[in-house]
């Protein structure tokens, strides 16, 4: 498994697992394929950008990963309150990943807007990982 790959699934694991997360989307809702018609509100696992962090001896890659936050409810809100659970569940945490090691995972920007139509407010949270390995 390459170090990407784990790195999303222990984003993807660390969230679904998430207590206050969980109980803020109202039920298992981070997805890394959503479901066709999903119920608000729900967090994807989004883009990914791959940069080489090799050393002379050891393999590392920087990952910028951007999460999207989608809710329907008045206001910014509940958008700006699941992306700070968001935040506060991978911000600097460590991560056990299949094949790689994760030397840091930190919160770097988040942009909450609403989208066209009015009705539904978007928030893409973007997170710099380093790994080793894999």
């Amino acid at each position: 498994m390459s170090a990407a790959t784990a790195l999303r699934a222990a984003v993807h694991a660390t969230l679904a697992n998430d207590g206050a997360l969980s109980a803020a989307l109202g039920g298992a809702r981070v997805y890394d394929v959503p479901p066709a018609a999903p119920e608000f509100p729900y967090v994807t696992l989004g883009e990914a950008q791959l940069l080489d962090w090799s050393t002379a001896t050891e393999a590392g890659e920087e990952h910028r990963l951007t999460l999207h936050v989608w809710s329907r409810q008045g206001g910014h809100g509940e958008a700006h309150a699941i992306t700070h659970l968001v935040q506060e569940a991978l911000h600097d945490m460590s991560l056990e990943l299949t094949g790689a090691r994760l030397v840091n995972l930190r919160f770097t920007q988040a942009d909450i807007r609403r989208e066209a139509g009015g009705l539904t407010y978007h928030a893409l949270v973007r997170f710099r990982a380093v790994t080793e390995g894999g």
